[in-house]
């Protein structure tokens, strides 16, 4: 029963073309309800294209109305017992969430204009489309949380589930990394800063003169790969953290129309440009000016991290104070420069690793610390690092003095799935169900049937 029950909640209208054709839609009809709580058919059609368009196809289930449905009815069971039980999501947090959900539009469109045109809704009206589904979401989510929250798993536990399984089934590791890093960032000299300095300044004279416009200057002279082939263009947000505080605060002291005098950021120089605003809101344009570093500022950079390593080796500090004191790279300072895979663990798999590293740590034994090397990262800036090989597991069958913590995780979602679906079977029963006939052979609605009004 519900066997996708931890998995199947989010059913929101993923995309602003779902929205468009929603509006576009002559009849819908009801496909399912729990208590007063409805679904309707075009949010199964709609939640299904927006798979198919991200280009998600394979990963869409077996029968994917069916389970698109069940992951609706689950939702809005939730939402009901939220309710219920005086849950509450606060008008500022459905505010914040249906403004940012804004801004990925916007950004995924290139324009608040572009947006309004493609869903042929105002932002106002495309908010207020998603209000509702925002918050039964949220509701969901907190409902869900309610149940879970007392959720554990012991030791015992955690060995019964592994013992079940089969030892023939038993996941193959292959071998495994972790690592942390130490990162230096060569500056450029005083004199070469100023060039570029100067190089920007008088872009912002011909962008303001006439004599070029601000999208072809981008095109010709900008070093952001993000932004410069859409003229230097961003959306931005002054409460949103993921952009450079002093390049938030420059854009917004701008009327529109306005080119900023030279601004430094975390990533170089910039000009910017204001385009548009409305509130926290903006659509801005920028140059950025990376200064290059020389052979020099490189050889500075790994000096330094030499005498650190040394310092490290000799027992004067631990690698993660190391991190803390010397690291140019402000994020790892809160995870001692431990380099994480995308899922946010610390075992890395060899081919997750860019080629400098795996030569950086081609010889290193657990404990050592790599010499300082160059390399080029993400932003295409020259670095220097030296990386502090932590562990290195060798090729195994799964068991638990290796593998305890990812067995344990195993364990609970287990137990949690168990503690949902009980939850279910119990408060099913209570609430008013009715399915389309157009369902009744949908295999995972068996238990919502079975309540169902005829």
């Amino acid at each position: 029963m519900i066997k996708r029950i931890l998995i199947s909640i989010p059913l929101i209208a993923g995309s602003i073309i779902s929205i468009a054709q929603t509006q576009k839609v002559v009849a819908d009809k009801i496909v399912g309800q729990v208590g007063d709580k409805i679904v309707l058919l075009s949010d199964i059609n709609n939640a299904i294209a927006d798979y198919k368009r991200q280009g998600q196809e394979a990963q869409l289930p077996p029968n994917p109305e069916c389970s698109f449905l069940e992951g609706q009815l689950i939702q809005k069971a939730l939402v009901l017992q939220a309710e219920k039980d005086s849950l509450v999501v606060s008008e500022d947090d459905i505010e914040a969430g249906l403004d940012n959900q804004i801004r990925g539009f916007i950004n995924a469109y290139g324009s608040k204009e572009v947006l309004e045109e493609i869903a042929g809704r105002t932002v106002y009206q495309i908010k207020e489309d998603f209000r509702i589904p925002f918050k039964e979401r949220k509701l969901a989510d907190q409902m869900r949380g309610k149940i879970l929250e007392n959720i554990k798993v012991t030791p015992t536990e955690v060995k019964a589930y592994y013992n079940k399984i089969p030892k023939d089934s038993l996941a193959y590791y292959e071998s495994q990394i972790e690592i942390n890093q130490i990162q230096s960032q060569p500056k450029a000299s005083a004199e070469i800063e100023q060039f570029c300095i100067s190089q920007l300044y008088e872009y912002k004279r011909q962008a303001e003169s006439g004599t070029k416009k601000f999208e072809q200057l981008v095109k010709l002279n900008s070093e952001d790969p993000g932004s410069k082939d859409n003229g230097g263009q961003y959306n931005i947000n002054r409460t949103n953290k993921e952009f450079d505080p002093a390049f938030t605060a420059a854009a917004f002291r701008l009327k529109d129309g306005q080119i900023s005098n030279v601004v430094k950021s975390k990533f170089g120089y910039h000009i910017i440009q204001m385009v548009s605003r409305s509130g926290d809101d903006a659509l801005v344009r920028h140059i950025l000016r990376i200064p290059p570093v020389t052979d020099d500022e490189v050889a500075k950079s790994i000096h330094k991290l030499d005498s650190v390593r040394t310092m490290i080796n000799n027992g004067w500090l631990s690698f993660g104070e190391a991190v803390d004191k010397f690291s140019d790279d402000e994020s790892s300072k809160f995870n001692g420069g431990t380099i994480t895979a995308r899922d946010g663990s610390s075992l890395l798999n060899i081919d997750q690793l860019d080629k400098d590293l795996v030569v950086s740590i081609k010889n290193l034994k657990p404990g050592e610390i790599s010499k300082p090397s160059t390399y080029t990262d993400e932003r295409g800036r020259k670095m220097v690092r030296i990386v502090y090989l932590k562990n290195r597991t060798q090729p195994h069958r799964e068991n638990l003095k290796d593998d305890y913590n990812r067995v344990a995780e195993r364990t609970l979602e287990e137990k949690k799935h168990e503690a949902l679906t009980k939850w279910f079977q119990n408060h099913l029963p209570n609430y008013y169900i009715t399915i389309d006939e157009a369902y009744k052979d949908c295999n995972s609605l068996a238990e919502w049937w079975r309540y169902s009004t005829k």
